[in-house]
């Protein structure tokens, strides 16, 4: 990876950039929870695979990712630096290649990866994975592992 140049006052603000607990995220959590479903927050859905989901439905399977737009690369939202272009372009197109990695990974297993994208209305994107838990909770969904 090339190398990072930057200034103290840059690595200030990028180390208050949050990993866990962010606003979306915990506005979804209270929508989850006022639906009625629980689930278990920052947990690794495969002993195996070192990355964990922001939150996890166990028994449906089912893993949830938050991917905030700038680290993910969304595709509506991102924006690509222009003072370490290289070390940036590299460092989102990693973190887009282990999500897809992981959604892969997880497929194989008999989960199912849920992305919301930071911008997303959490109550839509609650509804959503109402939906999906539910399903695959009528459909006999059980974790065997």
């Amino acid at each position: 990876m090339p190398s990072l140049e930057t200034t103290p006052k840059i690595r200030a603000r990028m180390s208050k950039q949050r990993s866990r607990d962010t606003d979306i995220e915990i506005a979804l959590r209270r929508t989850l929870h006022a639906a009625g479903l629980r689930y278990r927050v920052h947990r690794r859905p495969l002993k195996s695979v070192r990355r964990e989901a922001d939150i996890l439905f166990g028994p449906a399977r089912v893993a949830v990712f938050v991917d905030g737009c700038f680290w993910h690369g969304c595709p509506e939202h991102a924006t690509w630096p222009k003072n370490n272009a290289d070390f940036w372009r590299e460092k989102i197109e990693k973190n887009r290649t282990r999500d897809h990695d992981t959604d892969t990974r997880l497929a194989e297993a008999g989960w199912l990866s849920v992305r919301v994208w930071e911008h997303e209305n959490p109550t839509q994107a609650a509804e959503r994975i109402v939906i999906l838990v539910r399903d695959r909770r009528a459909a006999g969904y059980t974790l065997t592992t």
